[in-house]
């Protein structure tokens, strides 16, 4: 993602004759979700803001709906300090706040030659928690007919990374599948993916969303608290074929238990480790222990592009999948959706509205 920040005036490097709009004038300001330092969701600033010009190949998205995913956490609070590097050591650079857009396409940059006016999209932008944000043509894909605009706003990080750790599953009919952290954005995605693809499902969550991720296509659920990963794994249930790791921090080598001798083990999220790398440092010892093994062993890192993208809403159009939401909210209620996400409590998504 550019550092470009979406709070900043000006036009196109190519001048305003290298704009396309939509042909009626766009207001000048708009509301929008920022903050100007590391910190938690009280320190979020809701209000009016310059809107974003397209540069060359970027193109303006007025906003419909947006999505909250785990990575606003870190990116509001600057932590593990490694992102620092990218973000900015002592203050962020970029203000804005927000990556998954669903919206309709107003303006286009010089240089746009894949998108048109007037389009409705969904992918990733820079500073979604806006009326209007700004985004590259590669991180967007049309929506099709039949796919909502919150459904949409969840799909260019959340959506994405789950469909993403499935590919790298190989995940197909029959396996026996385990998703830890399945009640959370990208788990209630990879729990209705593995079971459109035919697995059979054992979801680990919190007791309060067993129900939850249920009702979703897990055949079996767990409550992490109670639960062991060995006590999900015996009897008639053989060690899993793929499992996919998307919160909490178990151990590698408990993981591994219950992992098939061939099974591939997928880490796309975690919490805990050390301040520098938190949950990356679980991917680092599973890239080293994978060249030591038969079992896959690996961590994965979204990135969205059309193509990728575009597969996905594919799958969930014709699958009729849609993301449980927990709330709609307004910019004004973005921080207490992000103080529901960071203590655990949300069942499904938040997405705002502006």
């Amino acid at each position: 993602m550019t550092t470009r920040d979406a709070f900043t005036t000006g036009s196109s490097a190519g001048g305003s004759n290298d704009i396309a709009t939509g042909g009626s004038a766009l207001p000048e300001t708009m509301r929008a979700a920022r903050r100007v330092v590391y910190g938690t969701a009280a320190d979020v600033i809701v209000a009016a803001a310059p809107r974003p010009e397209p540069a060359p190949g970027e193109v303006l998205i007025r906003v419909a709906a947006a999505g909250l995913d785990r990575a606003t956490l870190h990116l509001l609070d600057g932590r593990p300090l490694a992102v620092r590097l990218a973000l900015g050591l002592r203050r962020p650079r970029q203000t804005a706040l927000g990556q998954q857009v669903a919206g309709e396409v107003v303006t286009i940059g010089d240089d746009v030659t894949t998108l048109a006016i007037g389009d409705r999209v969904c992918g990733t932008a820079i500073g979604s928690f806006a009326d209007y944000a700004i985004a590259k043509p590669r991180t967007l894909a049309r929506i099709p007919h039949g796919v909502s605009d919150p459904t949409a706003a969840t799909l260019g990080v959340s959506g994405a990374t789950a469909h993403q750790a499935l590919v790298a599953g190989q995940v197909g009919p029959g396996q026996h599948v385990l998703i830890i952290g399945a009640s959370g954005a990208v788990g209630t995605y990879a729990v209705q993916l593995a079971a459109h693809l035919g697995a059979h499902v054992t979801a680990v969550c919190s007791a309060g969303k067993i129900d939850l991720v249920k009702g979703l296509g897990a055949q079996r659920a767990f409550d992490y608290r109670a639960a062991s990963l060995a006590d999900t794994c015996g009897g008639d249930q053989p060690a899993y074929d793929v499992i996919i790791g998307l919160g909490g921090n178990r151990r590698l080598r408990d993981l591994r238990f219950v992992l098939a001798p061939e099974g591939r083990l997928i880490l796309a999220g975690g919490e805990e480790g050390g301040p520098l790398l938190g949950g990356i440092e679980r991917n680092l010892y599973a890239a080293i222990a994978n060249v030591f093994t038969c079992q896959h062993l690996a961590g994965i890192f979204s990135a969205p592009t059309t193509e990728k993208l575009t597969t996905l809403v594919e799958v969930v159009a014709q699958a009729g999948i849609e993301p449980p939401v927990d709330r709609l909210v307004g910019l004004d209620g973005l921080p207490a959706g992000i103080e529901a996400m960071q203590r655990g409590e949300l069942r499904g998504h938040v997405v705002v509205v502006p």
